[in-house]
């Protein structure tokens, strides 16, 4: 048997049946089986009511139960058990106001699309289809079960869902179906904001191949990235100095970064979509060229005013903004003192940097001559090399006979500078420097 979620969730259902209740796999598990990937969770559907389940199973967590739906924790594994339902009607563009336990028809009949909506018979390995979910996965059709305008009002993330799925798998969406997210493409604000960030962050870091570009361009083409991402959709018609820009605009730009991401970490996969949020803020049009200065640093605000909108965590959107300011600061690299060429690839985060530089560099011109000197000088240069353990310490300077005060911060910054250009080489010789420099132990 595969993993040890497939197996607990072989055990659970076993148990179910053995009590007199069907129980089937369900939803993505059965497509991704399908699509020969393994499958990341398994979702057990019976007819067991929930109340029941609890008593079957020893270790259980209600996430749901007014709504069938059960948590079964099994050799540490957590299982989502769900009772066969209809949902009567929604109210709020996520959760029915009431539920009627029922029959694995009606139950498919109110999932999302119909390459999610199948069973699978775990004893027998046979599948189970009321909604045509085979024939769609055979022709890529991402279409929603039934009418798509009402699965949407049930629940607005299926607009984002329908484009996740359609840019990961390589599918195409229903033409029905997309015409409904475009017509309702202004609603999907009415569900919560983390809800939204976590999907965009989906699709930006399960990328592979092109994908989260593929979702972008979804995105756009539905109507829904001016509502979600309005500071992403502005970078629409920026233009750029060709000589450093062949490939177009702002937004095409970002297009490009986005297509080479591969299941980036979350920071990196928004510090490449966020990179040049402010550059439609600060475009000027010269003679010559268009100047965006200042646009690192207002960029970083930006981009941590999306990341909070979009509910990331204060670690993400710090990272993200620190991406965003110094996303250029390598092209001066090979021109930088040695010292504050150090004190650059000490930043926490360098690598990330250096990652998103290259993405930057691979989309526009693709000079890579700046990221790959500090590629080398990283390669080149060991950890203490470029972030020595300090010479001295204000306590130090205390004992030489200074008195403490802002100059102490300039004195300790002056002597790391000397150690990382190799002028101070331990300890006794730093003591010598501030006591030449400032005249201590003269007669």
């Amino acid at each position: 048997m595969g993993s040890p979620k497939e197996a607990a969730a072989h055990a659970i259902a076993a148990r179910l049946r053995a009590d007199g209740h069907t129980a089937y796999f369900a939803g993505g598990c059965v497509r991704d089986r399908l699509l020969g990937r393994e499958p990341k969770d398994f979702d057990v559907a019976t007819s067991a009511p929930a109340a029941l389940v609890q008593q079957i199973f020893p270790r259980t967590v209600p996430v749901g139960a007014q709504f069938g739906v059960v948590l079964v924790l099994h050799d540490e594994q957590p299982v989502e058990v769900a009772t066969f339902r209809a949902d009567v009607a929604y109210v709020d563009g996520r959760h029915p106001v009431s539920v009627r336990f029922s029959s694995p028809q009606e139950d498919a009949q109110r999932r999302d699309f119909t390459i999610n909506g199948m069973f699978l018979d775990p004893t027998t390995d046979q599948i189970i289809d009321y909604v045509g979910g085979q024939a769609d996965l055979r022709a890529g059709i991402i279409r929603a079960i039934g009418d798509a305008a009402a699965r949407i009002k049930e629940d607005r993330l299926r607009m984002l869902r329908a484009v996740r799925f359609a840019a990961q798998l390589g599918f195409t969406i229903d033409p029905a179906t997309f015409a409904a997210i475009r017509a309702a493409a202004a609603s999907i604000t009415d569900i919560a904001w983390e809800r939204i960030g976590d999907e965009i962050v989906r699709m930006l870091t399960e990328s592979r191949a092109g994908s989260a570009r593929r979702a972008f361009e979804l995105l756009d083409d539905s109507g829904l990235l001016p509502h979600v991402l309005p500071e992403v959709d502005a970078l629409h018609g920026v233009e750029q100095s060709p000589d450093f820009h062949p490939e177009g605009d702002v937004f095409v730009h970002t297009l490009g970064l986005l297509e080479q991401l591969d299941q980036p970490t979350e920071s990196l996969a928004l510090g490449a979509l966020l990179h040049d949020v402010a550059k439609p803020t600060t475009a000027v049009a010269g003679e010559k060229r268009i100047t965006f200065y200042g646009h690192c640093e207002i960029g970083a605000d930006m981009a941590v005013a999306v990341c909070q909108r979009l509910r990331r965590s204060r670690e993400t959107w710090d990272r993200v903004a620190y991406l965003v300011r110094d996303h250029l600061r390598h092209v001066n690299a090979p021109e930088m003192r040695l010292s504050t060429l150090k004190r650059f690839l000490a930043s926490n985060g360098i690598r990330e940097l250096l990652a998103l530089a290259r993405l930057d560099a691979m989309a526009s011109n693709k000079d890579l001559s700046a990221v790959e000197f500090c590629e080398q000088k990283l390669a080149e240069l060991s950890a203490e090399q470029i972030k020595p353990p300090p010479l001295l310490r204000g306590r130090d300077l205390i004992e030489l006979g200074l008195k403490p005060g802002p100059a102490f911060a300039e004195i300790l910054n002056a002597i790391v500078d000397g150690q990382l250009e190799g002028t101070l080489i331990d300890r006794e010789q730093a003591i010598e420097w501030v006591k030449q420099r400032y005249g201590l132990g003269e007669a």
